[in-house]
This record gives structure tokens, sequence and C-alpha cells, in this order.
């Protein structure tokens, strides 16, 4: 194997930003009509709000940990999930989203700068590497984003 991990930084990146089989997160996000992002349709867990805001808290916990020695885990689920099914204004639901680009943006520089090293364990951690912490933060993005897509095309249906 060659030493130089260019080819899984690119890829890393390619997951990140979505496209290929993943949608990216600009396009789940825009145009998604304020006025039902605090809907919940039948058989629907959560709102467009509570999804928004669950990966705004979850991605930015995932980038605390890797960057933060002091790092205190957040209360699974309590900390994780907003109760309000309802953003707070228009100006909130635009804050999620800048908030949500800063942190994937972070990661992506990391991702991308063959001087952070993917494999060596994080010291605070339990045995997470960089690489994995990446992997978690796409994974959970491209999940929490299909169902955001589903959310959208029900309630605009």
């Amino acid at each position: 194997m060659p030493g130089d991990d260019r080819i899984l930084r690119d890829q890393l990146l390619e997951f990140l930003r979505g496209g290929s089989a993943h949608i990216d997160f600009e396009s789940a996000v825009r145009d998604f009509p304020p006025d039902l992002s605090g809907k919940i349709p039948d058989g629907v867990a959560y709102s467009a709000w509570q999804l928004l805001e669950h990966m705004r808290i979850t991605l930015h916990d995932i980038l605390d940990f890797c960057v933060n020695p002091k790092y205190i885990a957040l209360d699974w689920p309590k900390d994780c999930w907003p109760e309000k099914t309802i953003p707070p204004s228009t100006a909130a639901w635009k804050a999620a989203v800048r908030a949500i680009e800063a942190d994937m943006a972070e990661f992506e520089k990391m991702a991308g700068d063959p001087e952070s090293n993917l494999y060596a364990k994080i010291p605070w951690g339990d045995g997470q590497t960089l690489l994995r912490e990446i992997l978690l933060a796409g994974d959970h993005n491209s999940y929490h984003l299909g169902q955001l897509m589903m959310l959208k095309k029900q309630l605009t249906a």
C-alpha cells in the first residue's frame, strides 16, 4: 500500500460533501417550506426542525470529540434531540443550516489535510480514530438527510 493516502482523503471528501449515492446537504435543505418545518405527518417520529437540530447538535458533538481534549459527552438522547417540533424562527432554521455547514467544513478540512493523522487514536477517546469519526459524521448526516428528503416529499405532496 502506498504511503500517500490522497485517494482515501478524496473519497472521504466526496462522501462528506454528498453526491454519488447520497444527497448533498444543500439540496436537502434548499427550499424547505418554512411553514412545514414544524409539521409531523402521520407515522413520522420527528419534524424537519427536530431532524435538522438533531443533525446540528450531533455533528457538533462529534467534531468536539475530535478536537477537544476536555470533551464531555452529551446525555443521549436527552441532549441530542430538541423537544420543540417548531423552530423558534426562520432565522433559527437558517442558523442551524449555517452551523452544520461550518462543522462539515471543519470535517472536510481535517479529512483533506495530509497532516491530520486519520489512523491515530484520539487520546481522550476509547480507541476511536479521526477516520472513524469522519465516517460517523458522514454516515449520520446521510441517514438523516434521507429522512429529511422523505419528510419534505410527504409534506409537499
